[in-house]
């Protein structure tokens, strides 16, 4: 059993006919678009509006140093015993933890860990702490950078090692390597160290991959700040969406992650298989991934810019910022495919995780009675249902991308052009929502 193959299910899987399951997608898409133009004529998503605030004591004991250095301390342990895992455990990815540690419990956990509790690679990241540490010693505060962080920067850093992810994911010849992950792990580290060191804490905020990316998913979470107080509160997740900085590379973010994600599930069609075979090796295989990951995430990218574009009725510089001002409505496409297409590797490819990291070095330790336990397939013995959960997902996360684009296209675009210059927008996420299921079940 491979930690890299997603269980990704088929078309016989779904209660209905595939073709069925396409055109009430897409339908049901139109038909809240057409809603929302009649009932949903002013904005209604307000970034600033206070949610429901918990009770003191849960932003005390979130913001206690205390609670944070615990966390931050059992981070950094379990980053060094996977690291344990990484420099001296088994050569093989079925017997080494690291793999599944990087692809499933970072990777996909990670969002599900931020839609519970929020950003909380800002607390976790080793990197952080590292740098927090050595800037005790040397006396000196972390958030003052050696060097300003440049504003056209902006996620910039953090798009290039999310592509350098996916890539080494999807498009590197050997994915599962444990030497591959090793090195792609310590570049991460060193790169993202040396930046908190020149540029401060903006660069962890703005270019650390596994913070923006942590971040981008908490927008979407019941729990955030309210901007008055500072409290945890429970508010709407869309309030709380609109509240996501535009900065260069918002468009090339969202794209990088939605882009990949279709294109994973794309290479598991036969006939792209059948390609591959054909590519004359290794490197013809890498090479053709390559291009084909590009393609994805261009795809998206340019289909977006051009859809938010497209408004008439403004002046150059407004249409020129359209892309990046809606581009927060993707976050929620972006969150519910994750689920769609990782859903089943999280739950069991997961357990499979944890059960090698309670013998790292693979000398029949067993730490928690974990060494002789069984990943249990709660998701591939009900195939139906999982398929189901994983529509429910694509459609949800479609449905809310929409109510996000509406709301703020009638807040930005002008009266005369409210309706009309979103329905080019509403024609790229009804292909989004189609070609989305049809790469998750029509292969």
């Amino acid at each position: 059993m491979t930690l890299l193959a997603h269980g990704l299910g088929g078309s016989t899987d779904l209660p209905i006919p595939f073709t069925y399951a396409l055109i009430g997608a897409s339908w049901a898409l139109t038909a809240s678009f057409v809603v929302l133009a009649f009932a949903w004529k002013t904005p209604k998503l307000d970034p600033d509006r206070p949610g429901r605030a918990l009770p003191l004591w849960v932003t005390r004991f979130a913001d206690s140093p205390i609670t944070r250095n615990v966390l931050a301390g059992v981070a950094l342990v379990f980053t060094a015993w996977v690291a344990l895992a990484a420099f001296f455990g088994p050569p093989t990815s079925a017997e080494n933890a690291l793999p599944g540690v990087f692809y499933v419990l970072l990777w996909v956990g990670l969002v599900a860990a931020s839609l519970a509790f929020g950003p909380i690679w800002r607390v976790l990241s080793p990197v952080r702490t590292l740098h927090r540490l050595a800037c005790a010693a040397l006396g000196r505060s972390p958030s003052e950078p050696n060097r300003r962080y440049r504003v056209s920067w902006g996620y910039r850093p953090a798009v290039v090692g999310l592509f350098a992810f996916v890539w080494l994911e999807l498009a590197f010849s050997d994915p599962g390597s444990v030497a591959a992950v090793r090195t792609w792990c310590v570049v991460y580290l060193v790169v993202t160290l040396v930046g908190a060191v020149v540029a401060g804490e903006r660069w962890c905020e703005r270019g650390d991959p596994f913070e923006v990316y942590s971040t981008l998913a908490s927008r979407l979470s019941p729990l955030s700040r309210n901007r008055g107080d500072g409290r945890i509160a429970l508010r709407n997740p869309l309030d709380h969406l609109g509240s996501m900085p535009v900065r260069a590379g918002s468009v090339a973010l969202m794209a990088t992650l939605l882009g990949s994600t279709a294109f994973d599930s794309f290479s598991a069609f036969p006939w792209w298989q059948r390609t591959l075979d054909g590519a004359g090796g290794a490197v013809g295989e890498t090479l053709a991934r390559t291009a084909g990951l590009l393609v994805f995430i261009g795809f998206v990218g340019v289909s977006f810019w051009a859809a938010a574009r497209a408004a008439g009725g403004l002046r150059p510089e407004q249409r020129a910022a359209l892309p990046g001002s809606l581009s927060h409505s993707l976050i929620p496409i972006i969150i519910g495919y994750v689920f769609a297409h990782y859903l089943t590797y999280l739950v069991e490819k997961g357990q499979a995780a944890v059960i090698l990291l309670a013998d790292p070095l693979g000398r029949g330790w067993n730490l928690l009675g974990l060494g002789n336990a069984d990943v249990a397939y709660v998701l591939s013995e009900h195939p139906s249902a999982t398929a189901s959960i994983k529509v429910l997902c694509v459609l949800i996360g479609h449905v809310l991308g929409v109510v996000a684009a509406h709301d703020a296209s009638v807040r930005i675009l002008p009266r005369g052009h409210q309706l009309t210059g979103q329905l080019a927008l509403l024609l790229i996420m009804v292909t989004y929502t189609f070609g989305g299921l049809y790469l998750l079940f029509g292969g």
